[in-house]
């Protein structure tokens, strides 16, 4: 195995030239693969081995060893005691955010590419919803619903969409759905952000916001999968649609200003 001390920067959300150094690195070094594997054979608050004998293992110098270990801690995935050794550390959703950001700012994957993963990720927690009726989440639905009916803050306008589709993926009571969820909270704000500002230019966004969310709601709150399903899809598909013809008004008057 390499005994390459690997260079980079520490991690963090502003440093994305260090992410991409980071996943790539990771993806193609075999101490780093090994590394990985001994960690996903361990539970949370398990010890790995000392230091010294990872690097006999895995015929590395301990500095090597302890920059592969710094960007798995650095990453939520480990947690070093002083004193007591390296543990394996239960990757909660915070931790997995950074993660997500870094590795989608790495790949130069798009909002736009993501908004499929919503979609998916909505339509399945939205049938889920409608099975469990779980009444808290649906409630702030709701609540979020009458905020953007009533408020004229654009931003707790934009503050309850978001909350409105948190709500959602949390009222499936799936803890798979809700940690992605928490660990997608990032994307998912910049994505509804991008959307709102480019649909505020339709003169009646308010009150098609709140029909398409009012209609997502009543469809999980009347128990019936297949309206809830449809519902979301209806959300999706008439946002695209909007903002493909938002984007061809654009296109027009740059044309005819030339």
């Amino acid at each position: 195995m390499s005994d390459e001390t690997l260079k980079f920067a520490a991690l963090t959300p502003a440093n994305v030239g260090a992410a991409v150094d980071v996943i790539e690195v990771f993806q193609n070094d075999p101490v780093s693969a090994a590394l990985a594997a001994l960690v996903r054979n361990l539970a949370p608050g398990q010890r790995l081995p000392s230091e010294r004998d990872l690097a006999v293992q895995f015929n590395v110098s301990r500095t090597a060893l302890r920059d592969r270990l710094s960007v798995l801690e650095g990453l939520g995935i480990l947690r070093r005691r002083s004193g007591s050794g390296t543990y394996v550390q239960e990757l909660d959703s915070a931790s997995l955010t950074l993660a997500l950001d870094l590795a989608i700012s790495a790949s130069r994957l798009s909002l736009v590419d993501l908004h499929s993963v919503r979609h998916a990720l909505e339509r399945q927690a939205a049938l889920e919803a409608t099975m469990l009726a779980e009444p808290v989440p649906i409630a702030y639905m709701l609540k979020a619903v009458k905020t953007m009916k009533t408020s004229n803050d654009p931003a707790e306008v934009d503050k309850a969409d978001l909350a409105f589709h948190r709500a959602l993926l949390h009222a499936a009571g799936n803890p798979a759905l809700s940690f992605f969820a928490d660990a997608l909270s990032g994307v998912l704000q910049q994505s509804l952000a991008q959307r709102r500002q480019r649909m505020r230019l339709l003169p009646d966004d308010r009150q098609l916001m709140v029909e398409l969310h009012l209609g997502v709601y009543e469809a999980v709150q009347s128990g019936d999968e297949v309206a809830a399903m449809r519902a979301i899809d209806h959300h999706f598909q008439t946002f695209d649609r909007l903002l493909a013809t938002l984007d061809d008004d654009e296109v027009g008057s740059a044309h005819r200003s030339v």
